[in-house]
C-alpha cells in the first residue's frame, strides 16, 4: 500500500484544501497520472499519483482544508483493491502521522456577516484594553498572513477559536472572528432603551408594539434554502468555489492594506505595432507561437523598474524592502478565476525570452501545472485586460507589492501629429495603481512615463 498524502506546496503553506477526486476509489490510476486537485494560498493545481495501482482508499473528502503531509488516501499496487480475506471496513482511520495531523476534518469557518462595515469589519474593542497579542507556543504553528492580520486590527489569537488540522488557527478564522465582533457591535448599538415606567401605574391592556424596532442581531447563517426569501425559481443559489474565495479574500485584503491611487497615460504604440507587424511571421515559424504586444509592455516596465527601483519594493511595517531581482507577474484569466504566475529575473530576457515565459507560464497555468516556486516571489504585477477589448481600468494592487501596471486595448485611432496634422495611429492606455503610502503622484507618473517613452520611441531588435 502507497499512502496518498497532501504535499506542501511552498515553504509557507501548512495546508491544503482538497476540491475534486479525479479518480474514484476502486479506479486504476498510473504513475505521475494527475489523481486530485488541491487548493492552497498560493497555486491550484493538480497532484499526480505516486505510484500506479487501485485507489484503494479515499480519507479525505471534497472541499475538506487538512494539514499538510496528511494522508488523503492509498493506492494498492497490487491492482486488487481491499487485501484480500480482510474486511471491508466502513471507514479508514487516517494513519497518525503526526501531532498535527488528525481524522476528522475542520468545519468550513462561518460565512461572513455583512455589515455597513463591509465583510471584514474592524473589531470593537471590549471592556478591557485591546491589544495584539504576539502568538505564542500553545497557539501551534501560524501562516505569516495570520500573524499579519493579528497585528494589523489588534486581535488576541487567544480569543479566536481554530479550525485548521490540529486545532491551528487560520486565515477564515481570523475573519470570521472580525466579523462576530461586527456583527455583535452592531447588535449593541441598535438596542433601543426602554422608557421609565411609572411608579404605581394600574394594570392595563397589552400595548400595540412600537412603530421602530430594532433589528434583530445576526443569526448564524441559516441553510442555503432558509435565506432564499424570492419566489421559487427565480433566484439559484450555490457555494463559491474555492478558488474564488481565494480571490476574494485577497482582493479585500489588499484594499485594506495599501492606499490605492490610479494615474493614466496615453501611449504611441505605433513604431512598436510595425515593428510587431513586419515581423510577426517570421516569429511565429521560428519559435511557434505568436508574438504579441505584451513583452514589449514587460521590457519597457524593466526599464522603468531600473530606474524607479521604488516602484519594486514592498512594505515591512515602517521600513521599505527593495528587492534587487526584477520578477514581473503576469495576471492570467482562467475559467473560475485568475492567477498572477511569476517571470523571475525578468530583467534578463529580450522581448523573444519574455513572449516564451509568457506563453509557458499561461498555458500551464490554464493546464493546472505550475510549480509553487512560480506563483511567488513577484516583485511587480502586469496585467493586459487590453486582451478582452478594455481601454483601461484601475487593477488592485498584488500583495505584498506597491504598484501594478495595467494595459489596455491597443487601437487605431484618429490622432494630431506634428505639425497639426492628423493620422492614423496605433494607441493605448497604461494605467499604473500604485500604493500611495510609499509612492507620490508625481514619482508614478515619472514612471509611467518612462515606461511610455521606451514604447514610443522603441529601439531593440526583437529577432
Amino acid at each position: 500500500m502507497i499512502d496518498v498524502v497532501m504535499p506542501q506546496m511552498g515553504e509557507s503553506i501548512v495546508e491544503g484544501t482538497l476540491t475534486k477526486w479525479l479518480k474514484k476509489k476502486g479506479d486504476r490510476v498510473e504513475r505521475d497520472e494527475p489523481l486530485f486537485e488541491i487548493s492552497t494560498d498560493k497555486v491550484d493545481t493538480e497532484i499526480p499519483a505516486p505510484a500506479a495501482g487501485v485507489l484503494s482508499d479515499v480519507f479525505v473528502d471534497e472541499g475538506k482544508t487538512v494539514a499538510i503531509s496528511t494522508v488523503v488516501g492509498k493506492i494498492d499496487e497490487n491492482g486488487t483493491g481491499a487485501i484480500a480475506g480482510a474486511p471491508v471496513a466502513e471507514s479508514a482511520p487516517v494513519p497518525d502521522v503526526g501531532p498535527s495531523v488528525t481524522a476528522k476534518t475542520p468545519e468550513p469557518p462561518p460565512e461572513p456577516v455583512a455589515s455597513s462595515a463591509g465583510p471584514y469589519p474592524i473589531p470593537a474593542p471590549e471592556p478591557e484594553p485591546a491589544h495584539a497579542a504576539e502568538p505564542e507556543g500553545d497557539l501551534g504553528p501560524l501562516s505569516p498572513l495570520v500573524r499579519k492580520m493579528a497585528r494589523e486590527y489588534s486581535i488576541d489569537l487567544h480569543q479566536v477559536k481554530g479550525s485548521g488540522a490540529g486545532g491551528r488557527i487560520t486565515k477564515q478564522d481570523v475573519e470570521a472572528y472580525m466579523s462576530a465582533q461586527g456583527a455583535k457591535t452592531m447588535a449593541q448599538s441598535a438596542q433601543p432603551v426602554a422608557p421609565p415606567q411609572p411608579a404605581a401605574a394600574p394594570p392595563a391592556p397589552p400595548a400595540p408594539p412600537p412603530v421602530y424596532q430594532a433589528p434583530p442581531a445576526p443569526a448564524a447563517p441559516a441553510p442555503a434554502a432558509a435565506r432564499a426569501e424570492a419566489p421559487a425559481g427565480r433566484t439559484r443559489i450555490e457555494p463559491m468555489p474555492i478558488m474564488r474565495q481565494r480571490i476574494a479574500e485577497h482582493m479585500v485584503f489588499s484594499k485594506h492594506t495599501s492606499a490605492h491611487v490610479t494615474t493614466v497615460h496615453r501611449v504611441d504604440m505605433t513604431k512598436v505595432a510595425k515593428i510587431r507587424e513586419r515581423n510577426k511571421a517570421e516569429f511565429q515559424q521560428r519559435n511557434g507561437f505568436s508574438l504579441t504586444f505584451l513583452p514589449f509592455v514587460v521590457r519597457a516596465a524593466v526599464e522603468a523598474l531600473r530606474q524607479y527601483p521604488i516602484l519594486n519594493a514592498s512594505i515591512d511595517g515602517t521600513n521599505i524592502v527593495y528587492h534587487n531581482d526584477l520578477n514581473i507577474g503576469i495576471a492570467v484569466a482562467l475559467e473560475n478565476g485568475l492567477i498572477v504566475p511569476v517571470i523571475a529575473n525578468a530583467d534578463e530576457k529580450t522581448v523573444t525570452g519574455l513572449q516564451r515565459s509568457i506563453v509557458d507560464l499561461s498555458t500551464r497555468a490554464r493546464s493546472r501545472q505550475l510549480k509553487p516556486q512560480e506563483v511567488q516571489g513577484g516583485t511587480f504585477s502586469i496585467t493586459n485586460f487590453g486582451s478582452f477589448g478594455s481601454v483601461f481600468a484601475t487593477p488592485v494592487i498584488n500583495q505584498p507589492q506597491v504598484a501594478i501596471l495595467g494595459v489596455g486595448v491597443v487601437e487605431k485611432v484618429a490622432a494630431v501629429v506634428e505639425g497639426d496634422a492628423i493620422a492614423i495611429r496605433s494607441k493605448c492606455y497604461l494605467a499604473l495603481t500604485f500604493d500611495h503610502r510609499l509612492i507620490d503622484g508625481a514619482l508614478a507618473d515619472q514612471f509611467t512615463a518612462k515606461a511610455k517613452h521606451v514604447l514610443e520611441n522603441w529601439s531593440e531588435s526583437v529577432l
